[in-house]
C-alpha cells in the first residue's frame, strides 16, 4: 500500500534498525508517531525527517520498562484524534544481567513482550478504524535459543541468563503475532512479525561498560547493517503482496515457519492469559 499520507506509530525509531526504518517510512510519506523513552533523541530525529523533506513527526515520550508510562503514551496517541494505519513494535532490549522494572518484572520480558502487548491492546481502537490497517512486530531469530517460555520461572529468579532470556522474549513476540492474528481474523487488520537482524551499533548499549561491547560481539552472528536489518520491517509495513496475510513470521521478506515453540496454540494461550493478568488490561477481541 501507498504510505503517503498514513499514520505509522513506530517504538524505538531513534537508533539501528528503528532509525533507519522511521527514515524510509517517512520518505514514502508516511506522518510518524515516534514513541521515545529519549524526547531529545525523538526530537532530534523528527529534524532529521523533515530536513528531508517528510511531513513533521510527533514525539511521544514512553518508557517501556513502565507500565503507567506505556498507558501514558498510549492515551497521549490516542488524543491526537487519527487512525493509525500501521504499528511497528520495533523497540527491543537486551541485558546481561537480572534486572526489575519499576512493576516488578523481569526487564528483558517486560520490554520486548509486555510493553507491546499492551501498547497494542490500547491503541486498538484507532487501529481498527482503518480497514487494511497492519501490526508488525520485530521479533528475532533469537527465539532459536530456547525450547519454550519457561512458565514456572518467566521473570528469571531462579537465575538469569542473556540468551535465554532474550530468547523467551523473542518467542513471546511470535506467540503473540500468533494469537493476535486469530482474535483479529474476522477484523481487516493484519499482524505479522519478522526476525530482522540485529544491529551492533545499539543493542545491548544499555548495559554500559565492558558489557556494551561484549553483547554485540556475542550476538554478531545476528548481525546486518541497519539498512539490510530494517528491509523486512519496512517491507511488512508498506508491501501490497502482504495486504491480508496475517499470523506470519517473516525472515529476509519472506514468510518462514518458525521454529515448532513458536507455533505452539496452547502455550500463545497460556502466554495470552498471563501477560493479561501481569499488565492489568483485557484485550477488547
Amino acid at each position: 500500500m501507498t504510505l503517503q499520507g498514513k499514520h505509522v506509530l513506530i517504538t524505538g525509531p531513534t537508533a539501528g534498525i528503528g532509525h533507519t526504518t522511521a527514515l524510509a517510512l517517512a520518505a514514502q510519506g508516511a506522518t510518524l508517531t515516534l514513541l521515545c523513552r529519549s524526547p531529545e533523541k525523538g526530537a532530534a530525529l523528527a529534524g532529521e525527517i523533515t530536513a528531508a523533506g517528510g511531513a513533521a513527526p510527533i514525539v511521544v515520550e514512553m518508557d517501556m520498562a513502565s507500565l503507567a508510562s506505556v498507558r501514558q503514551a498510549a492515551q497521549e496517541c490516542l488524543a491526537l484524534g487519527r487512525p493509525i494505519d500501521v504499528l511497528l513494535n520495533n523497540a527491543g532490549v537486551v541485558n546481561t544481567s537480572r534486572r526489575t522494572t519499576v512493576d516488578g518484572f523481569e526487564e528483558t520480558l517486560a520490554v520486548n513482550h509486555f510493553a507491546p502487548f499492551l501498547l497494542t491492546g490500547l491503541l486498538l481502537p484507532a487501529i481498527q478504524e482503518v480497514p487494511g490497517a497492519r501490526i508488525v512486530n520485530v521479533a528475532s531469530a533469537a527465539h532459536h535459543f530456547v525450547r519454550d517460555m519457561g512458565f514456572d520461572d518467566l521473570h528469571a529468579e531462579q537465575g538469569y541468563k542473556t540468551f535465554r532470556e532474550y530468547g523467551r522474549s523473542k518467542l513471546a513476540n511470535i506467540l503473540f503475532t500468533r494469537s493476535l492474528a486469530q482474535r483479529l481474523a474476522d477484523y481487516p487488520v493484519t499482524v505479522n512479525s519478522l526476525h530482522p537482524g540485529a544491529v551492533s551499533t545499539s543493542l545491548g548499549k544499555q548495559n554500559g561498560g565492558l558489557v556494551s561491547r561484549v553483547v554485540p560481539l556475542l550476538l554478531k552472528p545476528f548481525f546486518r547493517s541497519p539498512e539490510k536489518g530494517a528491509q523486512t520491517s519496512i517491507y511488512l509495513c508498506s508491501s501490497d503482496e502482504v495486504a491480508g496475510v496475517s499470523g506470519e513470521y517473516f525472515v529476509d521478506c519472506k514468510p518462514v515457519r518458525p521454529k515448532p515453540w513458536a507455533r505452539d496454540d496452547e502455550a500463545a494461550a497460556r502466554l495470552w492469559r498471563v501477560t493479561e493478568e501481569s499488565v492489568g488490561f483485557q484485550y477488547p477481541v
